[in-house]
């Protein structure tokens, strides 16, 4: 009996280490041409451990992945990251007004994304996330709602609402990011820091549309970041408030002759009283600040001082 307890014992153990086989910090390899352990990014997604305690990598090789992906809540501490970024490439084509039987209304812009991530200490480097979209509507290519995401070297492509931050109190780290969109392509709740991003505008419209909440210290922060314009863009405002307290800056940043002369719009009249729209020492042929509405504010030094990552969206 004693044997036959052992025996179980141990099946049970060979049982459970080979439940998983990718529950450990080996990187997973994803490559369209079959060179990879698998061919989708969700692929990989799927095999990864709830909560992990270390840290897990997704090498997404050169390809383009037609995917529509959710990172869930209990996925944590994962870094996808892709060979090339502007040849590894994830792509979706939702838009807000495409209906179906279940929302004849059309689906939303909630339901639009490419990427949408739920899960805290996730990593994008070196990739490309795209909503490939005709402008038919609204259509998100990023959609976060962890704590706690950091984005380098990556690229956000599309037009009207590309990038949304979508939880109060929720962090992002946006650094030497190429973000691209027409309308409100940088919109949301969440607290973020863009560190020497550029930032191109498509189309005459608005480039941010914070709606941070009223105690929520800070928004968007821009900082170092460049802001230029496809040719014939000529008129784009730096941002309006698509609710009260919206809280966006642009620090040190090179504002290109396409930012608007009033830099700000108020959306609805009783925003301008509640909006929280900044500036510091920034260059450019968009940044004189002479004909600046009169709600706007110009930071200090002093101020400044006190505006830095560690301060705004912390250490992850």
């Amino acid at each position: 009996m004693k044997n036959i307890i052992i025996s179980l014992l141990a099946l049970l153990a060979l049982t459970a280490s080979a439940a998983n086989k990718y529950d450990n910090p080996d990187t997973l390899v994803v490559a369209r041409d079959g060179t990879g352990e698998f061919r989708n990014v969700d692929d990989a997604i799927e095999v990864c451990r709830a909560f992990m305690d270390y840290h897990k990598v997704i090498y997404v090789k050169k390809g383009v992945y037609k995917e529509k992906l959710i990172i869930p809540s209990w996925l944590t501490n994962i870094e996808i990251c892709g060979e090339d970024r502007d040849n590894t490439v994830i792509t979706w084509d939702d838009h807000a007004n495409i209906k179906t039987q279940e929302r004849p209304n059309g689906m939303g812009t909630f339901r639009t994304y490419t990427l949408k991530i739920e899960g805290s200490h996730i990593t994008l480097k070196n990739i490309t996330v795209e909503n490939n979209s005709a402008r038919l509507g609204q259509a998100v290519a990023l959609h976060t709602e962890g704590d706690c995401l950091t984005f380098v070297n990556c690229r956000f492509l599309g037009h009207q609402d590309t990038v949304y931050t979508g939880v109060a109190g929720s962090r992002q780290l946006f650094n030497n990011c190429y973000i691209e969109g027409t309308t409100d392509f940088i919109f949301g709740p969440g607290t973020a820091w863009f560190e020497n991003c550029e930032i191109r505008s498509k189309a005459d419209s608005y480039i941010t549309a914070a709606s941070t909440p009223a105690d929520q210290p800070y928004g968007y922060v821009f900082h170092n970041c460049r802001l230029t314009a496809d040719p014939n863009v000529t008129k784009v405002y730096l941002g309006r408030p698509w609710r009260d307290y919206g809280y966006t800056l642009f620090m040190e940043c090179e504002l290109g002759s396409h930012i608007r002369p009033e830099g700000w719009h108020h959306w609805q009249k009783n925003r301008e009283q509640t909006a929280r729209y900044l500036e510091y020492r920034n260059h450019g042929a968009g940044a004189d600040t002479k004909n600046r509405v009169g709600w706007s504010r110009q930071v200090t030094d002093k101020e400044a001082r006190h505006i830095t990552p560690e301060n705004v969206i912390g250490k992850f």
